[in-house]
């Protein structure tokens, strides 16, 4: 592909983004633009655009409102590489698509964390978890559960950052359900049972053991209901996925 045409869909996308109104005001072109660009990316990186996640690392350095739309972008690179490829590249190029992702994942793990540390903006945040979210199922575990520079883990970010607060606590309780639901080493088995017990005890001044959940659900708005069902899945997900660890968690959380 010529450079020329790249490069002027990059810059398209930048000049939209680059301030709150544009950003919002033109979102229906954003978003179209996006998966122009994403679709290059599945032809020229990373051969022909071997510098593209560290360009567009150090972009959402420049602003709120790009960092937030380079956050779609990795999603939708994600979705593409990971979840929606079968049956629109070769195997070969899905592996290889597959082992740049992997490859690079550290910067954008770096950038997630920062965001998610520190920023206050709450489009940014939702963007990042929804990001965060399509990033899970393929990561090494390692960025999951251990300890990150910063003293806490993904998991204690995720539970302790935004799981109690409303506009956040569904795409959370999603990333939680997604960890619970991946296949792991037992030496990860206590770090599950903690999270599984961290999370119910934070969801419990959610959803006081004392409500009558049944005669009140039906009068909760659609956030309220959602979030409900989040929860069954978790639960069923998690028990789903790690039966054996299920002994640990008597007598640890509260009972729903």
């Amino acid at each position: 592909m010529d450079q020329g045409i790249r490069d002027f869909i990059v810059n398209i996308i930048i000049e939209i983004a680059k301030s709150e109104e544009s950003l919002r005001s033109q979102k229906t072109l954003l978003n179209k633009l996006n998966l122009v660009l994403v679709s290059i990316l599945k032809q020229e990186w990373p051969h022909n655009w071997p510098n593209f996640i560290n360009e567009i690392v150090s972009a959402s350095h420049a602003s709120i409102t790009i960092c937030e739309n380079n956050m779609v972008i990795l999603r939708l690179l994600s979705e593409e590489v990971f979840d929606y490829s079968q049956d629109q590249m070769t195997s070969t190029k899905q592996k290889e698509l597959k082992k740049s992702m992997s490859d690079e994942f550290t910067s954008i793990y770096r950038l997630c964390s920062e965001v998610l540390a520190s920023a206050s903006a709450s489009s940014l945040i939702k963007a990042t978890l929804e990001t965060l979210l399509r990033f899970l199922n393929w990561i090494p575990l390692g960025y999951i559960f251990e300890t990150l520079p910063g003293g806490m883990s993904l998991i204690e970010t995720l539970r302790s950052r935004f799981l109690e607060i409303p506009e956040f606590r569904n795409v959370t309780l999603k990333c939680l359900t997604e960890i619970a639901g991946l296949q792991t080493d037992p030496v990860y088995n206590e770090k599950l049972v903690q999270m599984y017990t961290d999370t119910l005890t934070e969801v419990a001044k959610i959803i006081p053991l004392s409500m009558d959940l049944r005669s009140i659900y039906a009068r909760s708005n659609s956030n309220d209901q959602e979030f409900v069902q989040n929860l069954a899945l978790f639960l069923t997900t998690f028990f789903s996925a790690h039966l054996s660890v299920s002994i640990l968690l008597l007598g640890r959380v509260p009972e729903y």
